[in-house]
């Protein structure tokens, strides 16, 4: 009986910073795209817009500088929008597309629940907006709070790139 009542101080002073602990943004359990994005071949294939040449190569023939003049449009009219964060029951998912001219190019999820259902998913989904060229897309089965959310994540952001 004696040692009850430190025993129940002790207990309750190691559980207070376990009921107190809030994990940060990188706990949080999530998955970002755009953290570390996996290289397609579609990307390779396609134009980059973050490296701007300083100057063109020097060729002979007009057809080159028509060439890296075309380029360079097609890197100006591409253009990235957010799409809002959308809350779920399985967690939070935020989309990013990247439009040339009205074309979906590419579609990031910036945030996502980190669970095997949404891991599988996420391919599933950037293929059909690539296709659909729109947010008009199934729900992956296993997925749908994900899915869910993905789309009006997707469907905000073409409404805000108009």
């Amino acid at each position: 009986m004696k040692w009850a009542i430190p025993v129940a101080v002790l207990s309750v002073a190691g559980l207070v910073p376990v009921w107190l602990y809030t994990p940060g943004a990188a706990h949080e359990g999530e998955i970002n795209e755009a953290a570390a994005p996996p290289v397609t071949q579609e990307q390779q294939a396609a134009p980059q817009t973050t490296t701007p040449q300083a100057t063109a190569p020097k060729t002979s023939g007009s057809a080159a500088p028509k060439t890296t003049q075309q380029q360079t449009q097609q890197q100006a009219q591409n253009r990235t929008v957010p799409g809002p964060a959308v809350n779920t029951s399985e967690g939070t998912v935020q989309v990013q597309v990247t439009l040339q001219g009205t074309k979906i190019v590419d579609v990031k999820a910036l945030r996502a629940p980190n669970s095997n259902p949404t891991r599988m998913a996420l391919p599933l989904l950037r293929e059909s907006a690539l296709k659909a060229q729109s947010a008009d897309i199934d729900t992956v089965s296993g997925a749908t709070a994900t899915s869910d959310g993905y789309k009006q994540s997707l469907q905000a952001a073409l409404d805000n790139a108009k």
